[in-house]
């Protein structure tokens, strides 16, 4: 039934997919996840080369590209550099709806490191609760663990540097400026309750309520790329896949 790239997403939309009889192919991007942590200059230029790069390795020569948070970033750029390879871009709540350096502080990649060093499971489920969720709830803890349970290896240091690398990535690459350059058929997920913003924590609370709000960026960018289709979830935050479960399955099949 064709082929789907998916980038950031829940394993039970992998398996709605798969079941449909798609073609599911989900990278483990350098930098993230069980992938090496390797101390290099992070691009979503590199990580797109890399991904087309897996594709053409197994033969595939079109997809649809489904991108959820950072994700959505690294498959706007896949798709801006290569056009010819994707028939359509699914975009879950994307970061990078807006210009990150224009109202979040400067910090240096070392700077960085030392916030990571500070991770632990509190300070993780407290940005999950404040930022990704309208509501939380218990089943929503296993998220935290999975995030927060490499402060405890022997190697988080080493994570937590690659993690300050790769936030240096998200806030020095924008690609809000070239949303307009897709040449692709595009649907828009958003929760319209999503406030998620990098760097949040920087920010006064006066400018925290200026930014970051889903429900103004979600229109706002789906004018600015061609042909787009915003799909919005109400009551919903970052990850419509699992607060919305239902309507977003719904919304996403209707729509490959």
């Amino acid at each position: 039934m064709g082929k789907i790239l998916v980038d950031i997403i829940g394993k039970d939309v992998i398996k709605l997919l798969a079941d449909k009889g798609y073609r599911v192919i989900v990278p483990d991007q350098i930098g993230f996840g069980k992938s090496s942590k390797a101390f290099i200059h992070h691009s979503f230029h590199l990580l797109a080369r890399f991904n087309k790069n897996l594709l053409d390795s197994l033969g595939i020569q079109k997809i649809t590209l489904m991108g959820h948070s950072m994700g959505g970033m690294l498959a706007t750029r896949f798709t801006l550099m290569y056009p010819n390879t994707v028939e359509k871009l699914l975009l879950e709540d994307p970061i990078g709806l807006e210009d990150y350096r224009t109202f979040v502080p400067y910090t240096s990649a070392e700077d960085d490191y030392k916030a990571e060093l500070k991770t632990s499971y509190e300070s993780v489920k407290k940005y999950y609760q404040t930022s990704y969720f309208t509501s939380w709830k218990p089943e929503y803890d296993y998220l935290v663990a999975i995030a927060a349970g490499v402060s405890k290896s022997a190697d988080f240091p080493r994570y937590a540097k690659v993690a300050a690398l790769t936030f240096e990535m998200i806030y020095e690459q924008p690609v809000c400026y070239e949303f307009g350059l897709i040449k692709v058929p595009v649907i828009l997920f958003t929760g319209k309750e999503d406030k998620t913003i990098v760097g949040k924590a920087l920010l006064n609370d006066e400018e925290k309520a200026k930014h970051g709000q889903y429900k103004i960026l979600g229109p706002e960018t789906a004018k600015k790329i061609p042909g787009c289709k915003l799909i919005e979830f109400d009551n919903c935050g970052h990850i419509p896949h699992i607060e919305a479960k239902d309507a977003f399955f719904k919304a996403l099949t209707a729509n490959l």
